[in-house]
């Protein structure tokens, strides 16, 4: 069973919603199914943005959103190595990148920022869940910053293992891309990435050179009106995410969130009794990935026993890899697997 910060565990039942029959995506069976998910994105995450659905892990839109919202400057905000990844992308694609570092197992403040936006700077970039770490930042509290300094800068957030787990209040926030994918909270396999998009950005992109093919979002904006793809898309998994959203729904929203919280809270009790802690700061948790200090555990052989019982979860990583480990709870793992894991490992513990 995979307690792993991603890809994740995948249940039967979604499985079985991936093997219906392939269909073309020039159909107007695919059309139903391009467009039944782009509104059950929209209620499940309570938004109006656009949502824009391709083949590709989220690292896609991530490469998008800048290509698509910034002709030369942007200001990167990181804690950790998503967030170096995303000022990583943006150099790569000939940006200046303005960087403000907060140091590992904090939270990115507004205070971090101040006097940080330029007039000329075109886009703010964060990640809201920093999967190496386990901090869970305040975005609605740095876009309302952003917002104050530079009216004109656009918002993009790395919603990557926070989308469908914790509530991100994106009305509030009213960024411009927020960017996640398949194989997180969604429960599916790797293969879908998906960007809710602003028509602030939209508008933008119009002015922006250089935005790509496979990553201009004028011309996959074109397509999704019209419930179609820019390329070829994955059915099958698109099949999945039909099926898992639905399930999402039925569980209703507020129900989901608090499940990830109280998952999250058994794994931080476990690490405070048995461990030395969570490593994020107070107040700042994530409730879809607990950041474990290690101490003096010999992680590997820790792991290699806890595989054999049928569990794994994952080695610390970035600058913390051998300080630290991870359990992934999210997606459709429930407090009753996160019970049986905490006790599988206990008993390794305790030999």
């Amino acid at each position: 069973m995979l307690y792993t910060v991603g890809p994740v565990f995948v249940g039967p039942d979604a499985y079985d919603a991936m093997s219906k029959p392939m269909i073309t995506h020039r159909s107007k069976e695919y059309k139903e199914l391009h467009g039944n998910i782009v509104e059950k994105v929209k209620k499940a995450l309570n938004t109006d943005m656009e949502v824009f659905l391709v083949a590709g892990s989220a690292s896609v839109f991530l490469e998008g959103a800048i290509r698509n919202g910034a002709a030369s400057k942007t200001l990167g905000i990181t804690n950790g190595s998503f967030g170096n990844r995303s000022i990583e992308i943006a150099e790569l694609n000939g940006k200046a990148v303005d960087k403000v570092q907060v140091p590992w197992g904090e939270a990115m403040k507004p205070e971090h920022i101040a006097g940080k936006v330029a007039k000329d700077t075109e886009m703010v970039h964060w990640v809201s869940n920093e999967s190496s770490t386990g901090v869970f930042s305040d975005s609605v509290a740095l876009a309302n910053e952003v917002r104050s300094q530079n009216p004109d800068a656009l918002v993009m957030v790395d919603a990557v293992t926070a989308a469908f787990a914790m509530d991100l209040r994106l009305k509030e926030m009213d960024a411009d891309a927020v960017i996640f994918g398949s194989q997180k909270a969604l429960a599916l396999p790797p293969g879908i990435a998906v960007m809710l998009c602003s028509e602030r950005l939209l508008e933008k992109a119009k002015s922006v050179p250089n935005r790509g093919f496979y990553t201009d979002l004028l011309k996959i904006k074109k397509q999704n009106d019209v419930n179609y793809a820019l390329t070829t898309p994955p059915v099958s998994l698109m099949y999945g995410m039909d099926y898992q959203l639905d399930k999402m729904l039925s569980e209703g929203m507020q129900a989901r969130y608090e499940r990830h919280r109280e998952m999250a809270d058994m794994v931080r009790k476990w690490a405070d009794e048995k461990m030395e802690g969570v490593f994020p700061e107070e107040g700042y948790r994530s409730n879809s990935i607990g950041v474990v200090n290690r101490g003096s555990l010999d992680f590997d052989a820790f792991h290699s026993k806890l595989k054999a019982k049928g569990y794994e979860i994952s080695n610390g990583y970035g600058d913390v890899k051998e300080k630290t480990f991870r359990i992934g709870h999210m997606g459709d793992v429930t407090p009753k697997g996160i019970r049986e894991l905490l006790e599988a490992m206990d008993s390794i513990l305790e030999e």
